[in-house]
């Protein structure tokens, strides 16, 4: 059955995951504000699935419609084949939100979506009550503009949950946002890698999966595994397909952060995933980084001053870290950062920037090439 699938992302990464998909073959991708579009069937839905390393999850888009009133957004919903997915004894759970819309109630919504899944699904199998005793099919919505798109989510937890990381440090990035952040970069195991404010270890770690080309959902189960029509061969398959790609290497990845604590959690998490044999941790200051190189890409998420360091003392680590930098050779610079003075700081001005939202924090990558 071909369906119609949604990836949604953070704003400003929508390109990096079409090219993703593009790569992975899957049919009309196409990036919108938010989210990316594609089409395929249960196969497509397990690759995807098991190979994106920075969407946040796969959903399948049951429709959209305009929805300026609840009346409109109770006939738009129960209108669409709920069926088709959901079985009699389905666990169909309702969230979702609304921006710039009419229907700002996100609770209202909740309620009056759920009770047309149901009025459309008793109309169906001619029954009155559901007890909801089997697997989850987490229904989505998203009312922007007065435009609803409904959705079921295949993934269960978020795409960036790879299961590497069960302790992290303060602050951390998300899986997803560290694999943007080396993609962008466009490291792929050629060159030497750093990141010298490591933290728990995220950006060297998924560095690692991508010089290796290891799927980052192989391990992990989702959602749609336990759905009828969504049998364990065709996960299978993507996993043993994924696993046919992986690479081998003698990749030079070097990661340090001050903090012997985070150092150690870092470790931890490497092993976890599997790269601990390829990512060198050791515990040093950024300040006095003078690693030589003949090519190598550095990418670094050092803290913002908003919510770890004060931003005047963010502000003291831009500038130790910038005459570090500049006085070594051979090192291109990828650097996020929500510091709206941080070039002034750092000492010289990016050749590039790109807009990013680390979570809800609006960020800059500067780009020193």
């Amino acid at each position: 059955m071909e369906f119609t699938l949604c990836v949604p992302c953070l704003l400003g990464l929508e390109g990096p995951i079409a090219s993703e998909l593009r790569h992975m073959k899957m049919n009309n991708v196409a990036a919108e504000n938010g989210r990316v579009y594609f089409t395929g069937d249960e196969a497509a839905i397990a690759k995807a699935n098991v190979n994106l390393r920075i969407g946040e999850r796969v959903l399948i888009e049951l429709g959209k419609f305009d929805a300026m009133t609840f009346d409109q957004l109770f006939e738009g919903t129960k209108a669409l084949p709920w069926e088709m997915l959901i079985p009699k004894n389905g666990e169909f759970p309702v969230k979702g939100y609304s921006l710039n819309s009419k229907l700002f109630s996100v609770s209202d919504c909740q309620k009056i979506i759920k009770k047309a899944i149901v009025e459309r699904l008793k109309s169906v199998y001619g029954i009155e009550w559901f007890a909801e005793d089997g697997p989850r099919y987490q229904v989505q919505f998203s009312i922007m503009k007065d435009s609803a798109s409904l959705c079921i989510d295949t993934s269960g937890d978020g795409l960036h949950k790879r299961g590497y990381r069960p302790a992290h440090n303060a602050a951390p990035l998300k899986e997803t946002m560290a694999a943007a952040l080396v993609t962008l970069s466009t490291y792929r195991g050629r060159e030497d890698f750093c990141d010298p404010f490591c933290g728990s270890g995220t950006i060297p770690i998924e560095a690692a999966l991508i010089a290796k080309n290891r799927a980052p959902g192989i391990a992990r189960s989702f959602s749609a595994m336990a759905w009828h029509g969504f049998e364990r061969p065709v996960w299978e398959r993507a996993r043993e397909e994924a696993r046919s790609r992986e690479f081998s290497g003698n990749y030079r990845i070097f990661a340090s952060d001050i903090d012997p604590h985070a150092i150690e959690l870092a470790k931890e998490n490497a092993r976890r995933a599997g790269v601990d044999d390829v990512v060198q941790f050791a515990v040093a200051d950024a300040l006095r980084f003078d690693r030589k190189t003949e090519k190598g890409i550095i990418v670094t998420n050092p803290p913002y001053g908003e919510r770890i360091m004060e931003k005047k003392e963010a502000e003291t680590l831009y500038a130790g870290f910038g005459r570090a930098w500049q006085a070594t050779e051979n090192w291109k610079l990828y650097l996020l950062s929500s510091h709206t003075e941080f070039e002034r700081t750092f000492g010289q001005t990016a050749d590039k920037k790109r807009k990013l939202y680390n979570g809800m924090i609006k960020c800059d990558l500067f780009m020193y090439l």
